[in-house]
């Protein structure tokens, strides 16, 4: 399965999140509405966020699968990161209005016990995003997309989110009020944390910042192949979710033009079965033991 095939079976994960939103958004204003819960409100005002997002998820992932053109010699790959980034400035929006919102009301001590079916709907939703966190989780990983990795974790929280409007809500039934609105809080300060490592992680791979781990262990493995003399230096970057390798090797100066490629066909063929590096760039340079002194 190539890389295009892997965004468009990406794209089912996207769809299943944002009918998932779409469809707990609304049962949890409604509910919360009825039901008195300040924690079940901004549960649900989460999840009109988390559509947004996800909307903004399936866009990047289409635009993904765009082939180069004559402006995009490396493809449209960014655009899911680019996605990612995006979804991020919306939920930390989001997030920041319920934790003004909900402090207000706690500061003006607006308490009010809220029914017990807005509990039963906080915990059936966690349950339903907890599946939908696993089979996307389950797709990222296998077709390696961050930008659905991201929108997974953000299925995790959102689980997460629900399950400590549930806590709230119940410890209101026994007097204890404050607790709804604080869990409101809660789920505002999970909604801009998860925000910041969506941003983070998007912004790192966007400015190309690359595992320093991984980088070591493929020059490692180039450094173990027997006609590769030294390993030079090795640079990384992302394309989306594919990795680009650059990458400058000492081999011994009298192989002939044909014998230096078809080692760097032979590393590539490593970094392809070995690292997941379907693209890399190899420069040969010739091997003289001046090369070994500092």
């Amino acid at each position: 399965m190539n890389q295009y095939e892997n965004i468009k079976q990406g794209e089912k994960g996207a769809w299943i999140s944002i009918f998932a939103y779409i469809l707990l958004s609304a049962i949890k204003l409604i509910i919360a509405y009825i039901g008195s819960s300040s924690a079940l409100r901004a549960d649900g005002l989460n999840n009109t966020t988390d559509v947004i997002a996800s909307i903004a998820v399936l866009i990047g992932l289409k635009i993904s699968r765009k082939p180069p053109d004559n402006d995009h010699h490396y493809g449209h790959f960014r655009a899911e990161t680019i996605a990612s980034l995006i979804a991020a400035f919306i939920m930390v929006t989001v997030g920041l209005q319920v934790i003004v919102g909900t402090i207000q009301s706690i500061i003006e001590g607006n308490y009010e016990q809220p029914n017990m079916l807005t509990a039963w709907t906080a915990l059936g939703a966690s349950g339903v995003m907890l599946i939908v966190f696993r089979y996307n989780l389950k797709l990222s990983k296998k077709i390696k997309s961050t930008s659905l990795y991201a929108a997974a974790q953000d299925n995790k929280s959102d689980a997460l989110v629900s399950l400590g409007a549930f806590i709230g809500i119940i410890g209101a039934q026994f007097g204890i009020y404050w607790l709804d609105p604080i869990a409101g809080l809660a789920v505002g300060v999970i909604i801009v944390k998860t925000a910041w490592e969506i941003f983070r992680d998007a912004s790192h791979t966007l400015t190309d910042g690359f595992d320093e781990d991984q980088l070591k262990e493929i020059k490692s493995s180039i450094a173990k192949h027997p006609e590769v003399e030294e390993v030079k230096d090795v640079k990384g970057r992302l394309h989306g979710s594919q990795a680009l390798v650059e990458v400058t090797i000492f081999v011994d100066p009298d192989l002939t033009v044909q014998e230096s490629h078809d080692i760097t066909e032979r590393i590539e063929t490593l970094l392809d079965e070995k690292h997941d590096v379907p693209h890399a760039h190899i420069h040969i340079e010739p091997f003289h033991e001046e090369n070994n002194k500092e």
